[in-house]
């Protein structure tokens, strides 16, 4: 790759849009960082403040693949500002919740229902970034670069995520936590102009054939085809249990940081994943590249589920930066090699359609967290902090198992 190769192989458009991400990333990520707390402490709702946040993350993660539909019918430009302009809309009427001259509009709607339906309408509009952004890093990288172009992306979406909730930390701390969701608002408005005034409708790079516009319809029917592959279902299902253990770093570190740490910046806790993924992925990446994708995968699996038993053991937040450290190396020795093994799942013939889908652990994993946050905070927050990471953590090791014998089991011979 020489510096010529690097410039003529994507064009203006590919940067306008990773910058647009990174900033997309920094926004969604700082407002992360404090939604359970804000939800909890603010809002009131301190029983719901998981399954809440859970079910934001989870549609945002679920409808990409419908969003998709969108995007091949309105183009990348206008999906983009509809889905900044959501953003925009979303992210400032959930910190009304907490701000005391809106209290009125919340009570009349309900607390449980207004905050329910503001999550729904902010998650739809961000389900739109991810088919805009990757299908325009798609279409503006040559061919020859197109894996650096995807590379290029992924950094930028954890350099966000490592920003956003210090970002948040400031914010919070100098005019409280509900403006930390106005100050993504804001963010949100500004890339809404960004994509306005800047982002062209991308167009294929280094002759890259146009791919086929895609119909509800036959979304549709792909989902019906997907779903009844039990075997493939299974195991997204499975996997699940390695998101569902990540998101507690969103879902149950921040209540665990200010309650048993009595650490106030807690957001500091939850940037320590995405700054070890920085870190990590190349080396990682290169490290499992030769090895069995169920190997790198069964590692990476026990190093994560061992992670939170490093945490439970100490309660200190050496020991919690330590664990949330182990678990970004963990999900960096085994994401490279995910995608790989799924693609072998599929049948020969139908590996596009079934790729498509999966991201259903993400989202499968963080419906299920939030409630199972909620579970382990109300019973042993106050009591026995360390029982909840054990918890988790063992829910790790028997999905760790579970994957095992699923590949000796129930997988292709081609995975192996």
């Amino acid at each position: 790759m020489n510096l010529t190769q690097l410039r003529s192989g994507f064009s203006s458009t590919f940067w306008i849009a990773n910058t647009l991400e990174l900033f997309e990333r920094l926004a969604f990520y700082g407002s992360k960082a404090i939604l359970a707390k804000f939800i909890a402490d603010k809002v009131g709702l301190t029983e719901d403040a998981g399954s809440l946040t859970g079910i934001f993350s989870g549609v945002i993660y679920l409808l990409p693949i419908l969003a998709g539909v969108l995007v091949d019918k309105y183009g990348f430009r206008r999906t983009l500002i509809a889905c900044f302009l959501i953003f925009c809309i979303g992210y400032f009427m959930i910190g009304l919740a907490g701000m005391a001259f809106a209290q009125p509009l919340v009570e009349s709607v309900g607390k449980y229902p207004y905050m329910l339906s503001v999550l729904l309408l902010t998650a739809i509009g961000g389900s739109l970034i991810k088919p805009c952004i990757v299908g325009t890093v798609s279409k503006t990288s040559a061919d020859d670069v197109k894996a650096l172009g995807f590379s290029i992306y992924y950094s930028l979406v954890n350099l966000g995520g490592a920003i956003g909730p210090v970002v948040a930390l400031f914010v919070r701390e100098n005019l409280g936590i509900e403006y930390v969701l106005v100050m993504s608002s804001i963010t949100s408005f500004l890339l809404c102009l960004g994509a306005l005034f800047f982002f062209k409708e991308p167009v294929a790079a280094g002759g890259a054939e146009e791919a086929d516009v895609r119909t509800f319809k036959q979304v549709f029917s792909d989902m019906a085809l997907v779903f009844t592959n039990f075997r493939f279902i299974l195991f997204l299902v499975i996997f699940s249990g390695f998101w569902l253990m990540f998101w507690q770093i969103f879902f149950l570190v921040p209540f665990y940081g200010t309650d048993v740490l009595h650490f106030e910046q807690f957001e500091l806790l939850e940037t320590v994943d995405a700054v070890g993924i920085i870190i990590l992925t190349v080396p990682m990446t290169a490290l499992v590249s030769k090895w069995k994708p169920i190997t790198a995968m069964s590692l990476g699996f026990i190093i994560a589920s061992l992670s939170w038993i490093v945490i439970g053991s100490f309660n200190t937040i050496a020991a919690t930066v330590v664990g949330i450290g182990l678990f970004a190396l963990g999900e960096s020795i085994q994401a490279p090699r995910f995608y790989e093994y799924v693609s072998n799942l599929a049948p020969k013939n139908q590996v596009g359609t079934f790729m498509g889908f999966a991201f259903l652990p993400v989202a499968i994993g963080s419906f299920t967290a939030g409630y199972i946050s909620d579970a382990l905070r109300l019973n042993y927050m106050d009591t026995n902090p360390s029982m909840m990471w054990f918890i988790v953590a063992g829910i790790g090791i028997i999905s760790t198992l579970l994957m095992i014998a699923y590949n000796v089991f129930l997988s292709p011979k081609s995975t192996e």
